[in-house]
């Protein structure tokens, strides 16, 4: 049976189960009250309740074997912990995420990345986390590389980046932080005859950057594991200086803007908007593998229709929308459909000159349902015959 025919298969068992469980619309289902119904030989449904106590741990686990685009099969091990550090009203969902994978492509991808408040919304502590044994492929550089020109690369990767943002007025807040990226024994694998753009660009052993940054965030969500309403919006300015440890006096400027709307809203449905622009700005070359690129921002989740890495440059404007839905009354399944849009400088000229656009539809199956952190399994169409599955644990913006 085909991998495709395979998840197939254990949706539509999963939805007549959840549509047997859905005959009171109230009792929310997650897949632990299946599991325990299946194992009992009875409906059993833990009790809901829309207040989390604080200081209590909701964990999400999940471990699969799977395929994505980048990865090729892989196992992994997924956690998603979900917490309240009060309960006061208003207060924001705290939650870390971990996870770690061994692919196909031999790769070890192990991050730790937490977004947690302190009592009565006071902090916002950031941190993300990584190591990477990374073999991948790379296209090059712009909007325009074609599919024949990828080819792999080989590296190691540690990031360790840490900000603390504090309220300066209700769900608005400023911090600073510092960000460190080390890539290792970086070489190219068969490339292809002639000058690579990595080489052009600066292809060297090893990349270093270090630099502090400066945050500006708004954000009144109140769950962002999986917002039903609520706007976000995140400027973070990074400059690297050599006087830190980089290669190179480089400067970014990121802008990641949210905006959920309730729609009917009566209902969790939900449409998403979704902006990310990443700028080198001022003088300066960030590291190659640095650069802006598919699918690497802090959750890898844009460019869903494309590889990671399909294309880079040094600058990237980014838009998606998506349309979350429930398919059965108890929670258990919800559907999306997105599209999205992504346009990168070119290396000549500086210019926005192509849009590459993405689009696909995707299954929600509730992991959680007090911390409603869902299995996240879409699949994505971009240009030129490019597609795959993409996989999350919780939302993908």
């Amino acid at each position: 049976m085909s991998n495709v025919a395979k998840i197939t298969l254990s949706f539509l068992l999963l939805l007549a189960f959840a549509q047997a469980c859905a005959q009171n619309a109230n009792n929310q289902v997650d897949l632990v009250d299946v599991g325990r119904s299946l194992m009992r030989g009875r409906k059993l449904t833990r009790k809901d309740t829309v207040q989390l106590k604080g200081g209590k741990l909701h964990i999400s686990a999940l471990p699969v074997a799977g395929y994505t685009l980048q990865t090729g099969f892989a196992g992994v091990l997924s956690s998603n912990f979900a917490f309240y550090t009060s309960e006061q009203s208003g207060a924001n969902m705290s939650n870390v995420l971990t996870s770690i994978t061994y692919s196909q492509y031999k790769q070890v991808i192990f991050p730790i990345q937490g977004n947690i408040w302190t009592r009565g919304n006071k902090y916002n502590i950031q941190t993300d986390w990584r190591y990477l044994v990374y073999p991948s492929l790379t296209y090059g550089l712009g909007g325009n590389t074609s599919t024949d020109s990828g080819y792999n690369i080989d590296y190691g990767y540690v990031r360790l980046h840490q900000a603390i943002l504090r309220t300066v007025a209700r769900d608005l807040y400023v911090g600073i932080g510092y960000d460190f990226d080390y890539f290792w024994n970086i070489r190219q694998i068969d490339p292809p005859a002639g000058k690579t753009d990595f080489q052009r660009y600066g292809l060297t052993k090893t990349e270093q950057a270090s630099g502090v940054s400066a945050h500006f965030l708004f954000d009144n969500r109140r769950n962002p594991i999986n917002p039903v309403q609520g706007t976000y919006l995140n400027l973070t300015y990074r400059p690297n200086f050599t006087f830190l440890g980089s290669d190179d006096n480089w400067q970014s400027l990121l802008l990641d803007a949210r905006e959920y709307v309730r729609l009917p809203g009566s209902t969790h449905n939900v449409f998403a908007f979704w902006s990310y622009d990443w700028l080198t700005v001022g003088n300066g070359n960030p590291p190659y593998l640095l650069l802006p690129s598919t699918g690497w921002d802090a959750y890898t989740n844009t460019g869903r229709g494309y590889i990671q890495g399909r294309y880079r440059s040094k600058n990237m404007l980014y838009l998606e929308s998506e349309y979350r839905f429930g398919i059965t009354a108890n929670g258990l399944l919800g559907g999306v459909v997105f599209a999205n849009a992504q346009s990168f400088t070119e290396p000549s000229s500086g210019q926005f000159a192509y849009i590459n656009p993405g689009y696909g539809a995707g299954i929600r199956v509730s992991l959680n349902k007090f911390s409603r952190t869902n299995l996240c399994v879409d699949y994505g169409w971009g240009t030129h015959g490019s597609g795959g599955f993409f996989v999350n644990l919780g939302e993908v913006f």
